[in-house]
């Protein structure tokens, strides 16, 4: 069993290298971290987007997903954990909180283009 693991070694220290760059993971949890894509209510680089027209009661109402991309961390933290009306509650974990405002502050400075 020592020998199996002593020979096994050295490929583990070569596979080091991620599958994804930080970018196409941030990329892929922003457009689908639960189910429903932050890109859906806060546009493809949370800019804010016009999710729905309605009309309650005889008046013209709209709903509108907040611009995102211009929160501090800290700000962005914790409107993912606190409970508002049409922001599901995905449950996020710290390395998914820190991946998504990265990607948020990438597509800001504009440094990518054409994330798919």
């Amino acid at each position: 069993m020592r020998r199996v693991l002593l020979m096994l070694l050295p490929f583990s220290l070569i596979a080091k290298s991620n599958f994804i760059t930080p970018m196409e993971y941030a990329s892929s949890l922003y457009k689908n971290p639960r189910g429903i894509g932050c890109h859906k209510c806060h546009g493809d680089s949370g800019e804010g987007k016009l999710v729905a027209r309605y009309e309650h009661k005889k008046e013209q109402k709209s709903f509108v997903g907040p611009a995102i991309n211009n929160m501090n961390f800290n700000e962005f933290y914790e409107a993912l954990n606190v409970r508002k009306n049409g922001m599901p509650r995905y449950f996020l974990t710290q390395k998914e909180i820190k991946a998504l405002y990265f990607y948020l502050q990438e597509k800001k400075k504009g440094s990518v283009s054409n994330v798919k």
